[in-house]
Formats: C-alpha cells, sequence, structure tokens
C-alpha cells in the first residue's frame, strides 16, 4: 500500500475556520471559575477549557486540509461590511447538549441574547454577499462550552454570565491539537 494520494483522494481535514466571539478576560475566568463549581456540583470528570478558549461560534467556515485562502478573503470582506455597535450579552443557563458520549456542558440565554443572535444573522448575510453562502449557519444556537463529560445534565438557572461585545475574531483552530489562531480581528462600533 503506497503513503501517496491518488488523483481521487481527498487530504485530510487538519484545520478549522470559524468567526467567534471571545469574552474579555475578566469574563473568561469568570466563567472558568464557575465551570469548576458546576463540574464539581455535579461530579463530572471533564475538564474545564482553558479560559482563553471559551467563546461562542458564530460561523463554521469548514474543515479543511490546510488554510483556504478564499475562504479567508471571503470572511475578511464579510467582516468589513459589519456596521454593529457594541451589544451585551448574557447567558443565564446551563445544560449539557448530548452528543454521543462527549457532550459539551455549556453556558446558554434567552432574551438576553437577542442583539447576539441579530448580530449572528447580519454576519450570515455579509457572508452570502461575499459569496461564502455555503458557510452561513442558518441553526444558531448561542453558547459558550465549558467542558465536555460524558454525562448529560439537565438545564439549570445560573447566575448569569454578562459581557459586552466589542468585536468578533476570524479563528484558524488546528484540529485535533486544541489551538486557535486568530488570523483577524474586526472592532464593532
Amino acid at each position: 500500500m503506497s503513503d501517496q494520494f491518488s488523483l481521487f483522494d481527498v487530504p485530510p481535514a487538519t484545520d478549522r475556520l470559524f468567526f467567534a466571539i471571545f469574552p474579555d478576560p475578566a469574563t473568561a475566568a469568570d466563567i472558568a471559575r464557575r465551570a469548576d463549581a458546576l463540574r464539581t456540583a455535579h461530579r463530572l470528570s471533564g475538564r474545564p477549557l482553558a479560559a482563553e478558549r471559551f467563546h461562542i461560534t458564530l460561523h463554521h467556515l469548514g474543515d479543511h486540509a490546510g488554510v483556504r485562502r478564499d475562504i479567508v478573503a471571503m470572511a475578511g470582506e464579510a467582516a468589513q461590511a459589519i456596521a454593529t455597535a457594541p451589544f451585551e450579552v448574557a447567558f443565564d443557563r446551563a445544560a449539557s447538549f448530548h452528543n454521543g458520549g462527549n457532550n459539551p456542558f455549556v453556558l446558554q440565554g434567552g432574551d438576553g441574547l437577542e442583539a447576539l443572535k441579530a448580530f449572528q444573522r447580519d454576519l450570515g448575510l455579509a457572508m452570502a454577499r461575499a459569496g461564502g453562502g455555503k458557510w452561513v449557519d442558518k441553526t444558531f444556537t448561542p453558547h459558550v462550552t465549558m467542558l465536555y463529560d460524558r454525562q448529560l445534565i439537565g438545564e439549570q438557572a445560573i447566575e448569569p454570565v454578562r459581557w459586552t461585545v466589542g468585536g468578533f475574531t476570524l479563528v484558524h483552530s488546528l484540529l485535533g491539537r486544541t489551538e486557535h489562531i486568530p488570523l483577524a480581528r474586526w472592532t464593532l462600533g
């Protein structure tokens, strides 16, 4: 068996691109404290993510073999077209998403996420105008993953986690290596 790819083989995906919103460092530290407390309260074995990895994914731009410069260019064009003032988000619930055994335990919210939903929709429209319509996430469920665990935890109310969103980021993720590399950042306002 040869180690070379034939003309019909697709190289394995090693890189992911996505738009994300990251909390400010103080809020990320607060999320880390809450994740640890909730982990203890529910006797979860999964470790909380590193504070700098907490984020809201806005649009997933695919998994690829290498960084697709065409998608990066489209994303930049779409991001430049956004004219939104900073807005507040508030996550007031914690729950698990069922994912077949490696279940994300996340922050979620209700009314405190309307501006976020509108921003995600507007970014999607800008992506479509820039030629990236196939990457628009039409089923947006705003959340921040705190940890992964085998157990499923039902939804519970928590003291709200709030922050003012002042910008967003195009992220290059190295698949399987838990490493996020910011490719570009845009400020709101």
